[in-house]
């Protein structure tokens, strides 16, 4: 008896969709990998049910990057609904949607904003699924230092900070998908925590950034004040196994690569 899968995915070109596709398809499973770019596209509902067909999970890591926050959180709702609407249709068993740790303190960051009208979307949907919560991508650095910079140096929030590797979230997230749904939320970060400005400092020394990192606990997170811990687990979680030094090892052997 066969136990490969049939597992569609939602933005399944992007950073995380492109990685969780690959794995699938590695593991024996068939993945599709699905993006407007072909014709699939959760927002309009088009090309759905044929997507659908025969499959057994859904993962949803669709994206919009927007800080208007009525444009996020009706994207985010109306393709989280038609998603469901149509998995139900095509008697698809699971749905793994991608979303932050912190969510639910969060909510002066119209992002966060519309990830939270995401995941109560999923969970009126009457679907099963299962919530993946993710910390900060380590892929997302850059412009963390770019939207803390404050003259010649940044300026940093006073908090606890735990980011992980894409790579790390594309695993947790298929391995979710072929599991049973959860019904629930699970938390996802990386294997390391330290205070956001140590972490920013590592990461600054390592590219050769010579940008000093100050701390101003009056700062807050792309608009939501925060607490010491409103950007990291704060019970149980799965964790990813890619270290921030690793993952920079890493970046820096691909770009001698590309040099070569």
């Amino acid at each position: 008896m066969s136990t490969s899968k049939k597992v569609v995915v939602i933005g399944g070109t992007g950073l995380v969709g492109s990685k969780a596709v690959a794995i699938l398809r590695n593991a024996g499973h068939e993945a599709v990998a699905a993006s407007s770019r072909n014709g699939i596209n959760a927002f309009t509902g088009e090309g759905l049910q044929a997507a659908l067909a025969g499959a057994d999970a859904v993962i949803d890591v669709s994206n919009l990057m927007s800080f208007d926050e009525p444009v996020i959180r009706n994207f985010f709702a109306t393709s989280s609904r038609n998603l469901t609407e149509a998995e139900k249709s095509a008697g698809v068993r699971h749905h793994v949607v991608l979303s932050i740790v912190g969510t639910s303190g969060l909510s002066g960051n119209p992002y966060v904003g519309g990830k939270q009208a995401q995941e109560e979307a999923v969970k009126a949907s009457g679907q099963d699924y299962t919530i993946v919560r993710a910390t900060q991508f380590y892929e997302f650095l850059d412009a963390l230092a770019d939207a803390y910079a404050d003259g010649a140096g940044l300026k940093v929030p006073d908090i606890a900070f735990q980011p992980i590797a894409a790579a790390d979230v594309a695993a947790a997230l298929v391995k979710v998908a072929l599991e049973n749904p959860r019904n629930g939320i699970v938390d996802l970060a990386g294997p390391d925590r330290g205070a956001f400005a140590q972490v920013m400092r590592s990461y600054l020394a390592a590219k050769g950034d010579g940008r000093a990192v100050g701390v101003d606990a009056s700062l807050g997170y792309f608009g939501a004040p925060v607490t010491a811990t409103s950007l990291v687990p704060t019970g149980d979680f799965i964790q990813g196994r890619i270290t921030l030094a690793d993952w920079l090892r890493q970046q820096n052997n691909e770009t001698k690569v590309e040099k070569s």
